[in-house]
């Protein structure tokens, strides 16, 4: 082994462990593998050869082979084919691995090939695999950053999607939600005439009387178009009865709630049959929303936030998202994202003032939830440690259900102003993580109140000291593109401590116009001069749009994400194209563009390949009589002798 290849090796072991991927090195435990490799040697000459790390992951074969050098990464012949000449074999990871591959599927009952060329070091490497069927055909495949898609739980799927090119059911299951939200919305307006404000109210009212069909107090058969008791009044009475149950106080709360549901029982239209569907569109409504909605949310484990999907659904086919009122409501890879960002724990006390839906106290919750070891931790996490504010009634109510349908922590939302609160009163909840999408495109110089620096600036405010508070804002709002936002800035640095902003896909919120960007804050401690940010450009996260559907996540995300979180928690160095670590200014901008810089050594292929180029236009442009355009140059030249 060469000695600056252990580096390499302990690259390709580290992020193994991670992946949780046992592996064998210099061989494997397998008797069938070892055999197999006793003839493997890469000169041909029938002896021993062992690639660095071989690893059986379900039914699939992974061969590993790393090189130190980047430029040894792969030689392709003059097909374009990876070689298999004995010299490019040993001297190429790519080349090496393939070798082996191809070797094992001769000799193995393994019908699952995948071989890795690794070549660079902890900054800068490359991981390229390579599927091989049985019979010995083979194709590269994209480059990855880590292999964690490889794990036992995810490389099922990545072969699903990577090697099949085949949808997954992740992919079907979002694309009927999404084709049952725009059927919904479509009959909402048919047979309803209902305004877009009270679509999502209708749905989760709709929802919440459901809950009472397992107390035997609520019944789809009991929506019979009666004009004494109507269809809407007995599913009024049903979400009276569940917020009674699941106990909503103090009253006021419960009544504010109710208010919001009066639309089900006071819109004639829903409550009055209709000779097309031959029922109340209530009744029609109650069985769609049973059987597309309630049976996901009743027997889901996932954070997602079903209701703000269908939200945001409803608001898209209208002509309008809510951004009149700010309301962009955050994807639920974002709301994970966050809680691994910030490290969330089971004794952490999480707050978002900006609730929306509550998508991140959900995705909070559910983390919080999946670590604790009681059931007494789980029913603290859920009735103690969680609070949420929204400004909108109709949000709020939204937020409430969405929490009542997923087990509680409703008990400590309101629906209250924000900004109206006063931060040293809401630091005696004792919260320790805030969260938070705020209200976009408000502010101005005339109400910088609204700005969504500010928003951040009252949130840190809000936190117990050490607190850790994490935003999806606008990129703008962190540049400071006003003087006011620019003083909102050196404020924060006064009494807070920014340690990093992470640029993110410019469709994460596909379809709303914004380019966003996240930051990670500590709460109470002063920002030291010398301390050190990160900077991220995680633009290229693995999610992609596609027709008809929106954004998707693609087979490479999970490998994405990980490495950025293997960065953001210092496991690995990463590239300044990817990373840069510096220290700040409040006037500067603070993203990852504003630090950047190329600290890429230019390889001997790479000048080659720049005057090779250059050669070959100052040719054409002599070729085709314009030679001028080098005149100048040659006089200087000569001037200089």
């Amino acid at each position: 082994m060469a000695k600056q290849e252990i580096i390499t090796d302990g690259l390709v072991r580290k992020m193994l462990e991670e992946a949780d991927i046992t592996f064998s090195e210099q061989g494997s435990n397998i008797k069938e593998i070892n055999d197999a490799l006793k003839t493997a040697s890469k000169s041909g000459t029938g002896k021993a050869g062992y690639p660095e790390f071989v690893c059986v992951v379900r039914d699939f074969l992974l061969v590993i082979e790393d090189k130190a050098d980047l430029s040894a990464h792969v030689k392709y012949d003059a097909d374009n084919l990876i070689s298999q000449e004995v010299k490019d074999v040993r001297d190429y990871a790519m080349n090496g691995a393939l070798f082996y591959g191809l070797h094992l599927a001769k000799h193995t009952s393994f019908k699952k090939i995948i071989a890795f060329g690794v070549s660079g070091d902890p900054k800068r490497h490359r991981i390229t695999p390579i599927f091989i069927n049985e019979r010995g055909n083979w194709d590269v495949l994209n480059d990855v950053e880590t292999f964690v898609s490889f794990s036992e739980n995810n490389i099922d799927e990545y072969y699903l999607t990577e090697i099949l090119k085949e949808e997954t059911d992740k992919e079907k299951a979002t694309a009927e939600i999404l084709k049952e939200a725009q059927q919904l919305h479509e009959d909402l307006r048919t047979y309803g005439s209902i305004q877009d404000q009270d679509k999502p109210l209708i749905v989760s009212g709709i929802l919440i009387a459901l809950q009472e069909i397992q107390n035997n107090n609520f019944a789809i058969s009991l929506l019979i178009g009666d004009e004494v008791t109507t269809d809407g009044e007995k599913i009024y009475k049903a979400i009276e009865s569940h917020l009674q149950r699941v106990n909503v106080t103090p009253s006021t709360k419960r009544d504010k709630l109710l208010s919001q549901f009066n639309v089900i029982k006071d819109t004639p239209r829903i409550n009055e049959v209709n000779e097309v569907l031959g029922k109340t569109p209530l009744k029609h409504y109650t069985e769609f929303i049973y059987n597309s909605i309630y049976k996901s949310l009743r027997y889901t484990k996932s954070a997602e936030d079903y209701l703000g999907r269908f939200y945001s659904e409803f608001m898209s086919y209208s002509g309008g998202d809510g951004q009149s009122l700010g309301i962009v409501l955050t994807p639920k890879h974002i709301t994970e994202l966050f809680c691994d960002l910030v490290d969330l724990k089971p004794n952490d006390v999480v707050f978002d003032p900006c609730c929306g839906t509550a998508g991140f106290l959900i995705a909070a919750m559910h983390k919080m939830l999946s670590q604790a070891d009681s059931d007494q931790e789980k029913r603290h996490i859920r009735q103690d440690q969680l609070y949420g504010i929204e400004s909108q009634p109709y949000m709020f109510t939204i937020a409430t259900t969405n929490m009542i349908l997923r087990g509680d922590g409703k008990s400590n939302l309101e629906n209250k102003d924000f900004l109206k609160e006063n931060p040293k009163k809401l630091q005696l909840n004792g919260c320790t993580v805030g969260m938070m999408n705020p209200p976009y495109s408000q502010g101005s110089r005339q109400d910088p109140s609204q700005y969504e620096i500010n928003f951040t600036e009252h949130l840190l405010n809000s936190l117990v000291v050490g607190g850790r508070a994490i935003v999806i804002v606008p990129q703008s709002s962190v540049t400071g593109k006003s003087a006011e936002e620019r003083n909102i800035k050196a404020s924060i640095l006064k009494h807070h401590t920014l340690e990093g902003v992470i640029t993110l896909n410019n469709n994460t919120f596909y379809g709303v116009g914004t380019n966003p960007c996240i930051a990670i804050f500590t709460a109470g401690i002063p920002h030291e001069k010398d301390h050190k940010c990160k900077f991220i450009n995680f633009e290229d996260d693995g999610f992609e749009v596609k027709k008809h559907v929106g954004l998707v996540e693609m087979p490479s995300a999970k490998d994405k994400k990980q490495h950025l979180l293997d960065v953001w928690f210092g496991r690995v160095e990463a590239e300044t194209k990817f990373c840069v670590e510096t220290t700040i200014e409040a006037d500067d901008e603070w993203l990852h563009a504003f630090y950047y810089f190329n600290d890429e050594i230019p390889s001997v292929e790479d000048f080659e390949r720049t005057m090779a180029d250059y050669l070959t236009f100052e040719f054409n442009m002599l070729t085709h009589g314009r030679g001028y355009l080098f005149d100048d140059n040659k006089d200087n030249s000569d001037e200089g002798v």
